[in-house]
Protein backbone atom coordinates (compact mmCIF):
# COMPACT_ATOMS: atom_id res chain seq x y z
CA UNK A 1 0.00 0.00 0.00
CA UNK A 2 1.23 3.69 -0.95
CA UNK A 3 -0.19 6.88 0.10
CA UNK A 4 -1.71 8.87 -3.03
CA UNK A 5 -3.11 11.99 -1.75
CA UNK A 6 -2.70 14.39 1.37
CA UNK A 7 -4.56 17.39 1.64
CA UNK A 8 -5.90 20.25 4.50
CA UNK A 9 -8.83 21.51 5.22
CA UNK A 10 -8.71 25.32 6.54
CA UNK A 11 -12.14 27.15 7.50
CA UNK A 12 -13.38 25.31 4.13
CA UNK A 13 -10.40 25.96 2.04
CA UNK A 14 -8.55 22.87 0.98
CA UNK A 15 -4.87 23.02 0.21
CA UNK A 16 -3.06 19.80 -0.83
CA UNK A 17 -0.37 19.02 -0.08
CA UNK A 18 2.79 17.51 -2.53
CA UNK A 19 5.00 14.57 -1.73
CA UNK A 20 8.57 15.21 -0.79
CA UNK A 21 11.16 12.54 0.10
CA UNK A 22 10.17 9.56 2.50
CA UNK A 23 7.06 10.23 4.27
CA UNK A 24 6.92 14.08 3.92
CA UNK A 25 3.77 15.44 2.45
CA UNK A 26 4.12 19.46 2.28
CA UNK A 27 1.13 22.05 1.31
CA UNK A 28 1.69 25.81 0.95
CA UNK A 29 -0.99 27.75 1.77
CA UNK A 30 -2.47 30.96 3.19
CA UNK A 31 -4.23 31.68 6.08
CA UNK A 32 -7.44 32.56 6.60
CA UNK A 33 -7.41 36.40 6.26
CA UNK A 34 -10.00 37.15 9.67
CA UNK A 35 -8.80 36.52 13.08
CA UNK A 36 -9.37 33.26 14.75
CA UNK A 37 -10.56 34.87 17.73
CA UNK A 38 -13.96 34.53 16.83
CA UNK A 39 -13.37 30.50 16.37
CA UNK A 40 -14.28 27.93 19.16
CA UNK A 41 -11.18 27.87 21.42
CA UNK A 42 -9.98 31.20 19.47
CA UNK A 43 -8.55 29.11 16.51
CA UNK A 44 -9.25 27.34 13.52
CA UNK A 45 -9.68 23.88 13.47
CA UNK A 46 -7.33 22.02 10.48
CA UNK A 47 -8.19 18.60 9.45
CA UNK A 48 -5.42 17.09 7.36
CA UNK A 49 -6.32 13.77 5.13
CA UNK A 50 -4.62 11.04 3.97
CA UNK A 51 -5.56 8.66 1.08
CA UNK A 52 -3.75 5.32 0.12
CA UNK A 53 -4.06 3.87 -3.15
CA UNK A 54 -7.04 0.87 -1.45
CA UNK A 55 -9.14 3.89 -1.37
CA UNK A 56 -8.52 4.09 2.91
CA UNK A 57 -8.77 7.60 4.51
CA UNK A 58 -6.79 8.84 7.82
CA UNK A 59 -7.65 11.82 9.22
CA UNK A 60 -5.64 14.29 11.68
CA UNK A 61 -6.94 17.27 13.67
CA UNK A 62 -4.68 20.24 14.47
CA UNK A 63 -5.16 23.92 14.88
CA UNK A 64 -3.92 27.47 13.27
CA UNK A 65 -3.85 30.91 15.67
CA UNK A 66 -4.45 33.54 13.48
CA UNK A 67 -3.82 37.02 14.20
CA UNK A 68 -5.13 40.13 12.79
CA UNK A 69 -2.72 43.35 12.85
CA UNK A 70 -4.92 46.29 12.25
CA UNK A 71 -6.04 48.28 15.24
CA UNK A 72 -9.54 49.43 16.70
CA UNK A 73 -10.53 52.37 15.43
CA UNK A 74 -11.86 55.35 18.29
CA UNK A 75 -14.50 57.63 17.44
CA UNK A 76 -14.83 60.24 20.19
CA UNK A 77 -18.68 61.61 19.53
CA UNK A 78 -19.86 63.96 22.19
CA UNK A 79 -18.61 66.54 23.61
CA UNK A 80 -16.75 67.73 20.07
CA UNK A 81 -13.49 68.85 20.60
CA UNK A 82 -13.47 72.69 21.39
CA UNK A 83 -16.39 72.58 23.05
CA UNK A 84 -17.50 75.38 25.61
CA UNK A 85 -19.54 73.69 28.16
CA UNK A 86 -21.92 74.93 31.60
CA UNK A 87 -22.01 71.16 32.90
CA UNK A 88 -18.98 70.55 34.90
CA UNK A 89 -19.92 67.12 34.96
CA UNK A 90 -20.36 66.64 31.05
CA UNK A 91 -21.48 62.81 29.80
CA UNK A 92 -18.32 62.52 27.25
CA UNK A 93 -19.33 59.63 25.05
CA UNK A 94 -17.11 57.97 22.09
CA UNK A 95 -17.11 54.57 19.90
CA UNK A 96 -14.57 51.89 19.44
CA UNK A 97 -14.85 49.29 16.89
CA UNK A 98 -13.04 46.71 15.08
CA UNK A 99 -14.09 44.28 12.71
CA UNK A 100 -12.16 41.45 13.06
CA UNK A 101 -11.21 40.09 16.19
CA UNK A 102 -13.26 42.82 18.32
CA UNK A 103 -12.71 45.06 20.93
CA UNK A 104 -11.57 43.85 24.43
CA UNK A 105 -13.64 45.94 26.67
CA UNK A 106 -11.02 45.53 29.49
CA UNK A 107 -8.73 47.84 27.25
CA UNK A 108 -11.04 50.55 27.19
CA UNK A 109 -9.92 53.71 28.62
CA UNK A 110 -10.40 57.28 29.36
CA UNK A 111 -8.04 59.82 30.86
CA UNK A 112 -9.03 63.12 31.83
CA UNK A 113 -6.03 65.42 31.92
CA UNK A 114 -2.95 63.98 34.04
CA UNK A 115 -5.13 62.16 35.89
CA UNK A 116 -5.13 58.03 36.22
CA UNK A 117 -6.71 56.62 33.13
CA UNK A 118 -10.00 54.91 34.40
CA UNK A 119 -11.40 51.23 33.07
CA UNK A 120 -13.95 49.09 33.41
CA UNK A 121 -17.31 49.44 35.50
CA UNK A 122 -16.71 53.20 35.55
CA UNK A 123 -16.74 53.28 31.67
CA UNK A 124 -20.74 52.44 30.23
CA UNK A 125 -20.41 49.95 27.50
CA UNK A 126 -23.66 49.56 25.24
CA UNK A 127 -23.41 46.84 21.89
CA UNK A 128 -22.69 48.28 19.04
CA UNK A 129 -21.76 46.72 15.47
CA UNK A 130 -18.17 45.91 15.88
CA UNK A 131 -17.94 47.34 19.30
CA UNK A 132 -19.14 49.49 21.90
CA UNK A 133 -20.09 52.84 22.32
CA UNK A 134 -19.15 53.91 25.27
CA UNK A 135 -19.85 56.17 27.88
CA UNK A 136 -18.01 58.59 30.95
CA UNK A 137 -19.64 60.67 33.41
CA UNK A 138 -17.12 62.63 35.61
CA UNK A 139 -17.77 61.82 39.44
CA UNK A 140 -16.11 64.74 40.76
CA UNK A 141 -16.84 68.18 39.09
CA UNK A 142 -14.32 69.70 36.41
CA UNK A 143 -13.12 72.98 37.27
CA UNK A 144 -13.71 75.90 35.00
CA UNK A 145 -11.52 76.56 32.40
CA UNK A 146 -9.70 74.30 29.71
CA UNK A 147 -9.39 70.24 30.03
CA UNK A 148 -7.95 67.28 28.05
CA UNK A 149 -9.30 64.06 27.27
CA UNK A 150 -7.69 61.17 25.88
CA UNK A 151 -9.28 57.48 24.33
CA UNK A 152 -7.61 54.16 24.20
CA UNK A 153 -8.49 50.84 23.48
CA UNK A 154 -6.90 47.20 22.20
CA UNK A 155 -8.99 44.51 20.36
CA UNK A 156 -8.99 40.87 21.49
CA UNK A 157 -5.71 40.07 19.43
CA UNK A 158 -3.97 42.53 21.10
CA UNK A 159 -3.68 45.62 18.80
CA UNK A 160 -3.59 49.02 20.27
CA UNK A 161 -6.19 51.87 18.22
CA UNK A 162 -4.33 54.95 17.85
CA UNK A 163 -4.93 57.46 21.00
CA UNK A 164 -7.30 60.20 20.04
CA UNK A 165 -8.52 62.83 22.59
CA UNK A 166 -10.75 66.51 22.31
CA UNK A 167 -9.85 69.53 24.49
CA UNK A 168 -13.27 70.86 26.18
CA UNK A 169 -13.71 73.98 28.41
CA UNK A 170 -15.83 74.19 31.52
CA UNK A 171 -17.35 77.54 32.35
CA UNK A 172 -19.89 77.57 34.99
CA UNK A 173 -19.12 81.54 35.38
CA UNK A 174 -21.04 84.34 33.83
CA UNK A 175 -19.36 87.01 32.25
CA UNK A 176 -18.71 90.36 34.51
CA UNK A 177 -20.75 93.61 33.27
CA UNK A 178 -19.99 96.99 35.19
CA UNK A 179 -22.40 99.80 33.51
CA UNK A 180 -20.50 103.62 34.83
CA UNK A 181 -22.67 105.27 32.75
CA UNK A 182 -25.50 106.43 33.18
CA UNK A 183 -26.51 106.03 36.84
CA UNK A 184 -29.64 103.70 37.90
CA UNK A 185 -32.37 106.82 38.02
CA UNK A 186 -30.87 109.94 35.89
CA UNK A 187 -32.90 112.30 34.93
CA UNK A 188 -31.68 114.18 31.74
CA UNK A 189 -32.98 117.04 29.46
CA UNK A 190 -30.62 115.40 26.79
CA UNK A 191 -32.05 112.99 24.16
CA UNK A 192 -28.82 111.38 23.10
CA UNK A 193 -27.35 109.43 25.95
CA UNK A 194 -23.86 107.56 26.19
CA UNK A 195 -24.18 104.03 27.81
CA UNK A 196 -20.63 102.58 28.75
CA UNK A 197 -18.84 100.61 31.09
CA UNK A 198 -16.62 97.25 31.20
CA UNK A 199 -17.25 93.57 30.90
CA UNK A 200 -14.87 90.46 31.08
CA UNK A 201 -15.24 86.23 31.30
CA UNK A 202 -11.83 84.37 32.36
CA UNK A 203 -13.00 81.46 31.04
CA UNK A 204 -15.01 81.95 27.89
CA UNK A 205 -14.10 85.83 26.06
CA UNK A 206 -14.84 87.01 23.79
CA UNK A 207 -17.88 88.42 25.39
CA UNK A 208 -20.74 89.85 23.47
CA UNK A 209 -22.95 92.69 24.32
CA UNK A 210 -25.69 93.99 23.26
CA UNK A 211 -27.80 97.16 25.01
CA UNK A 212 -31.37 96.99 24.51
CA UNK A 213 -30.18 94.30 22.06
CA UNK A 214 -28.08 95.99 19.59
CA UNK A 215 -24.87 94.61 19.59
CA UNK A 216 -22.16 96.81 20.75
CA UNK A 217 -18.42 96.30 20.39
CA UNK A 218 -16.54 95.14 23.14
CA UNK A 219 -12.50 96.45 23.17
CA UNK A 220 -9.83 94.04 24.00
CA UNK A 221 -9.36 95.35 27.61
CA UNK A 222 -13.21 94.84 28.29
CA UNK A 223 -14.52 98.39 27.80
CA UNK A 224 -17.49 99.38 25.81
CA UNK A 225 -19.80 102.20 24.72
CA UNK A 226 -22.69 103.37 22.64
CA UNK A 227 -25.20 105.98 21.74
CA UNK A 228 -28.82 105.99 22.41
CA UNK A 229 -32.05 107.85 21.64
CA UNK A 230 -34.00 108.33 24.30
CA UNK A 231 -38.10 108.80 24.74
CA UNK A 232 -39.57 111.42 26.58
CA UNK A 233 -40.14 110.25 29.90
CA UNK A 234 -39.15 107.10 31.44
CA UNK A 235 -36.88 104.71 29.50
CA UNK A 236 -35.63 101.42 31.04
CA UNK A 237 -31.94 100.43 29.41
CA UNK A 238 -31.13 96.52 29.39
CA UNK A 239 -27.60 95.29 29.14
CA UNK A 240 -26.62 91.82 28.56
CA UNK A 241 -23.15 90.16 28.73
CA UNK A 242 -23.20 86.98 27.18
CA UNK A 243 -20.02 84.99 27.23
CA UNK A 244 -18.85 81.86 24.77
CA UNK A 245 -20.77 79.26 26.82
CA UNK A 246 -23.70 81.18 27.13
CA UNK A 247 -23.59 81.93 30.85
CA UNK A 248 -25.20 85.73 30.90
CA UNK A 249 -25.63 88.81 33.08
CA UNK A 250 -28.11 91.50 32.73
CA UNK A 251 -27.59 95.21 34.26
CA UNK A 252 -30.97 97.34 34.22
CA UNK A 253 -30.95 101.16 34.15
CA UNK A 254 -33.75 103.51 34.49
CA UNK A 255 -33.83 107.11 32.99
CA UNK A 256 -36.19 109.91 32.74
CA UNK A 257 -35.83 112.16 29.75
CA UNK A 258 -37.83 115.68 30.45
CA UNK A 259 -36.98 118.23 27.97
CA UNK A 260 -40.28 120.44 28.90
CA UNK A 261 -39.54 123.59 31.14
CA UNK A 262 -41.52 124.16 34.19
CA UNK A 263 -44.48 126.45 34.06
CA UNK A 264 -44.94 129.47 36.58
CA UNK A 265 -48.03 130.61 36.79
CA UNK A 266 -48.67 132.88 39.83
CA UNK A 267 -45.48 135.33 41.49
CA UNK A 268 -46.84 136.88 44.77
CA UNK A 269 -44.88 139.54 46.59
CA UNK A 270 -45.80 140.59 50.42
CA UNK A 271 -45.23 143.20 51.73
CA UNK A 272 -46.19 145.08 48.01
CA UNK A 273 -44.74 148.13 48.21
CA UNK A 274 -42.47 147.53 51.22
CA UNK A 275 -40.30 149.74 53.20
CA UNK A 276 -36.64 150.47 51.76
CA UNK A 277 -34.55 147.88 53.98
CA UNK A 278 -37.62 145.50 55.19
CA UNK A 279 -38.10 141.92 54.38
CA UNK A 280 -40.30 140.84 51.56
CA UNK A 281 -41.68 137.28 50.59
CA UNK A 282 -41.52 136.01 47.31
CA UNK A 283 -44.02 133.19 46.87
CA UNK A 284 -43.93 131.50 42.66
CA UNK A 285 -46.45 128.69 41.91
CA UNK A 286 -44.59 126.56 39.30
CA UNK A 287 -45.61 123.13 37.86
CA UNK A 288 -43.76 120.58 36.05
CA UNK A 289 -45.41 118.01 34.06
Amino acid sequence: MSVVEVYSMVNGQRINHTHGSGNTWTAAGTAPIKSSWSQPNHVYAVVTYAKDDAGNIETYESTLKVVEKTPPVITPVTPTTGSTLTNNKPAITWNVTDDDSGVNPDTIGITIDSNSKITGSAIQKESITNGYKCTYTPTSALGDGSHTVKFDASDNDGNAAAQKSITLKIDTVPPTLNVTNPAEGLVTNNATLTVSGTTNDATSSPVTLKVNDKTVTVQENGSWSTQITLSEGQNTITIVATDAAGKSTTVTRHVILDTGAPEITQVTITPNPADAGASITITAIVTDD
